[in-house]
């Protein structure tokens, strides 16, 4: 069943959700990014040269992979599939849209990009553009996320990147943003390369553009594959990049279930967790409406998850829009589950997934058993999991 299902109902924003809540001088800057976006989005050279990168570079298309030990162990004649964003180089989905951005920049004739990080595979894809670019790089990075991922920190800084870290606050990703976004204010040669589909207009919109690359190629895949389209299509869902790369391919198709899996940590009702769009309400947050995990001041709240590239307490503005129109589902998956689903890719199908992964892993093994012969469950595989075994070995006393 194919309907279309309008979402950007005026330019910046989603439904009620989006727009650039920012002062003037950020506003003309973001301005000018829109417009060079659009006239980049009709330059052939421009397309070309991205997709030739992506392809000899990334190495694009990324593989559809059949779990064929998981169907057999949990479903009864369900099949599980990933989308393998793991093998891109970099190790994740983020390589895609730091070179779109990158490649903008650089026609804007920037010298310098600026970026925020979490778990350190969006830090570690903008060093990497920045290199291939020939374009300096400045990262910001809670400090509570430079401990716990210092094999991207060590990375950044071989390919060339200064690492900043973020001390205020919890140290973790809310922080890196504030601190990048005063940089860009403060820095007007600077560009800054955000690495999700959050921020104001018209990041969400640029992102999730040169995230699509994800969901465009899945769909081909699985209708080779499978000769139809999924059942059932899983995003682990932080800020929201991976998903929307994901689900971009199939809003317009109804009856591919949308799940977006979100970080449930210690309990959804612990109030230790980073579940947004579950627990969140209208709220502007980094210069853009959505749902906000909120204090009793209203002010942006505490969050938490094992992964530190999904503790973030906003989600981008169309994953909002689709949740209030009931397209997409919204699942939570705490810490536990998530190691769960961490070690079961790794022993029974021999891929380490991102702990951001694991939590879209999780969900699906929570729904295999449910599902009848033949449903097909398609879940994206945002990144790989070398940079997150620390974490496993110390929780997990491996």
């Amino acid at each position: 069943m194919r309907n279309h299902v309008e979402i950007e109902t005026k330019r910046g924003y989603f439904g009620e959700y989006g727009g650039a809540f920012v002062d003037g001088s950020i506003g003309s800057r973001l301005k000018e990014l829109d417009q060079a976006f659009l006239d980049a989005l009709e330059d052939p050279s421009f397309q070309q040269e991205l997709t030739d990168l992506l392809r000899r570079y990334v190495g694009r298309p990324s593989a559809l992979t059949f779990c064929a030990n998981l169907s057999s162990r949990l479903g009864r004649g369900a099949r599980l599939y990933l989308k393998r964003e793991d093998l891109n180089h970099t190790g994740a989905h983020k390589i895609n849209n730091a070179l779109g951005q990158g490649l903008l920049a650089r026609r804007m004739g920037k010298k310098e990009i600026i970026a925020e990080t979490g778990a350190g595979m969006h830090g570690t894809a903008c060093a990497t553009v920045a290199a291939l670019l020939g374009l300096e790089c400045t990262v910001f990075m809670g400090s509570q996320d430079v401990q716990r991922q210092a094999a991207n920190v060590a990375r950044m800084k071989a390919l060339g990147a200064r690492v900043v870290s973020v001390s205020q606050g919890d140290g973790t990703l809310k922080e890196a943003v504030d601190a990048a976004l005063h940089e860009y204010a403060s820095n007007p040669q600077a560009f800054y390369l955000l690495g999700s589909v959050v921020g104001p207009h018209p990041y969400p919109t640029m992102v999730r553009h040169f995230q699509s690359v994800i969901g465009h190629e899945a769909r081909e895949q699985f209708l080779k594959e499978e000769g139809r389209l999924p059942h059932y299509a899983v995003a682990c869902v932080g800020g929201g990049s991976n998903a929307m790369g994901l689900f971009s391919a199939f809003t317009d198709d109804l009856d591919v279930k949308l799940i977006a899996v979100e970080p449930a940590g210690k309990g959804l009702d612990s109030g230790l967790h980073a579940a947004s769009l579950m627990r969140g309400e209208p709220a502007i947050i980094h210069g853009f409406k959505t749902y906000v995990i909120t204090d009793p001041n209203g002010n942006p709240g505490r969050v938490h998850s094992i992964s530190s590239g999904l503790d973030y307490p906003g989600v981008g503005p169309e994953l909002a829009h689709l949740k209030d129109m009931g397209r997409i589902s919204c699942e939570g998956v705490t810490d536990q589950e998530a190691l769960d689903g961490f070690l079961a890719l790794s022993r029974h199908e021999g891929i380490i997934p991102a702990l951001e992964s694991a939590h879209a892993v999780a969900f699906a093994m929570k729904l295999l058993p449910t599902l009848s012969d033949g449903t097909t469950v398609l879940v994206n595989l945002s990144g790989r999991g070398d940079k997150d075994l620390n974490t496993v070995m110390r929780e997990l006393e491996l």
